[in-house]
């Protein structure tokens, strides 16, 4: 088998070295045709070996294409110079060191053709090398930028942001300018290019294109030919048949989409599951957005990640390096996908959800971490043994978790004490409603199909957790006044007299009522029966 290419962002390496390549080159090849092109992708999902592709194309390494797709369609005879930015290696903490580093990395450029450089400025000396790269050899510059917007994100909330935003856009005008001697230019980044530094150029976005849907992560059929022997090798090892264990790689990284039809796997994920054998959350754990867990804490975003979202185009491409937008942010890093689009009055209407298992479990595991302060490294054991006591009906060891779980559960969550009954009330309904977020936390953290406040013939059911063979159709009830076992007879009368459960009874039914009476915890589990 070949190796699995697992950090390995040099094409140059990954095709000499005998690494497995997932052949993009049929969407490079269409790619080529465009002027200056921009591609949003999240992190870690191909776009630096994207770039290393386009570069090796356009300098004529022929060899590295053999066997591909585009092999026998480019022009080899034609070789053109190309300059490759990547801002991650490139120093940004300030105008100043930027435009510093940048001059001696453009020098650096300059010398592997023999260039001489007079210019002062970084956006001038840019300007001139490529001048300079087509009169010398003829041939129109490609200039290939990776992750474009990393000093933008890097500065976020820093005095010297503006003054870098600001050294961006005067060293991209010189695209503009440059035309004339420019055969192709590609930018990548994480968040989207329609800001003010790229206001003057005219710009193919492909990011949304269903052409280019694929040009990075893998297709299923990608994955079962490409990876084809790894695939029988793990589930040998898992002791799983193929059919079963390309559903859970399906469930786990598959999922992402950017036209509502083509799904592609989490290609930095997969590549670490057929590693380690082992289902994990590889991508997320990688870049833990502590801040972004933050923001949907404070801002009251927590259904944004457990339900789905509606948005037009509009939404999904703006961008302002100084006010990030909630649902912008959350796709263009990947926490969203496009599940959905249609046409509405001449405009696309995104429906946007989670990608996959792996994002939400670990968006639920740090979320509820936010709110509860329960260490997240411990949520994983908490959440399998509590689910373990729903099956058992063991409603004394569920409710004593939950009262773990909930021990530094802020006081702003929990009960005071208004000075009258319309205040407590209100009270009432707002504790409500904080817990109702924290339960579907929870409760989407166990894997579980939830629907939260279903639409039932008799009323709105709060949550119904699915597995194979199995429903939970669960009511929860807060009041500060009233006491829990109250609470869950309240509740479980409520799912009976109802009948929440109608729609499953071709499989085991359970009732789970949980209580909230300010700090006390109740729980009630029973199963239903024919009599019932």
């Amino acid at each position: 088998m070949k190796k699995l290419p697992i950090g390995i962002q040099s094409f140059e390496k990954l095709r000499s070295e005998g690494y497995l390549y997932v052949d993009k080159t049929k969407e490079i090849h269409q790619l080529t045709s465009s002027n200056i092109v921009f591609l949003s992708r999240p992190r870690r999902f191909g776009k630096s070996l994207l770039i290393s592709t386009l570069g090796e194309l356009y300098k004529g390494n022929q060899t590295l294409f053999e066997g591909l797709y585009i092999y026998d369609k480019w022009d080899w005879t034609q070789q053109y110079p190309v300059i490759r930015i990547d801002w991650t290696s490139i120093k940004h903490r300030s105008k100043e060191e930027m435009e510093e580093d940048m001059i001696t990395f453009l020098k650096r450029q300059a010398n592997l053709y023999d260039i001489s450089l007079v210019s002062k400025y970084a956006s001038s000396i840019f300007s001139e090398l490529i001048e300079l790269l087509h009169r010398k050899t003829g041939k129109k510059a490609v200039v290939l930028i990776d992750e474009y917007d990393k000093p933008i994100l890097d500065s976020m909330g820093m005095t010297e942001a503006a003054d870098i935003r600001a050294f961006l856009q005067e060293f991209y005008v010189v695209l503009k300018g440059s035309d004339d001697h420019l055969k192709f230019v590609l930018l990548t980044g994480v968040t989207n290019a329609k800001v003010s530094i790229f206001s003057v150029l005219n710009m193919n976005d492909i990011t949304m294109s269903d052409k280019y849907a694929s040009i990075c992560g893998y297709t299923q059929e990608e994955l079962e030919g490409d990876f084809s022997e790894y695939i029988d090798e793990t589930a040998s090892h898992l002791e799983m048949t193929r059919e079963d264990l390309l559903y859970y790689i399906r469930r786990w990284y598959d999922g992402y989409t950017w036209d509502g039809k083509t799904s592609v796997y989490n290609p930095f994920a997969t590549l670490m599951f057929f590693s380690k054998s082992e289902f994990s959350n590889y991508w997320f754990e990688t870049g833990t957005p502590t801040f972004l867990i933050n923001r949907l804490k404070e801002h009251g975003l927590a259904k944004t990640v457990l339900e789905p979202v509606i948005a037009d185009s509009s939404a999904l491409i703006s961008y302002a390096p100084d006010a990030l937008e909630d649902i912008p942010l959350l796709f263009q890093t990947g926490y969203l996908t496009v599940k959905d689009e249609k046409m509405t009055d001449g405009d696309s209407l995104y429906t946007l959800e989670v990608p996959n298992l792996e994002v939400r479990e670990s968006l639920m595991k740090h979320l509820l971490s936010a709110f509860t302060q329960y260490p997240v490294e411990q949520l994983g054991t908490l959440g399998k043994e509590m689910l373990r006591q729903i099956l058992n009906f063991d409603a004394e060891g569920f409710a004593n978790n939950m009262r773990k779980m909930l021990a530094d559960v802020p006081y702003t969550l929990k009960a005071s004490k208004p000075r009258n009954k319309a205040k407590a009330e209100a009270e009432n309904v707002e504790n409500e409603a904080r817990y109702h977020i924290l339960f579907q936390v929870w409760m989407t953290m166990l894997s579980f199909n939830i629907q939260r406040e279903k639409i039932a013939n008799r009323g709105r059911i709060d949550a119904v957790l699915q597995q194979p063979g199995l429903a939970v159709v669960a009511e929860l009830k807060y009041h500060v006044a009233t006491k829990p076992d109250t609470l869950l007879d309240h509740a479980i009368t409520q799912i009976r007299k109802k009948r929440y459960y109608e729609p499953f009874l071709d499989r085991k039914v359970i009732l789970l009522g949980i209580a909230f009476s300010g700090k006390e915890v109740g729980c009630r589990i029973e199963q239903l029966t024919f009599e019932n």
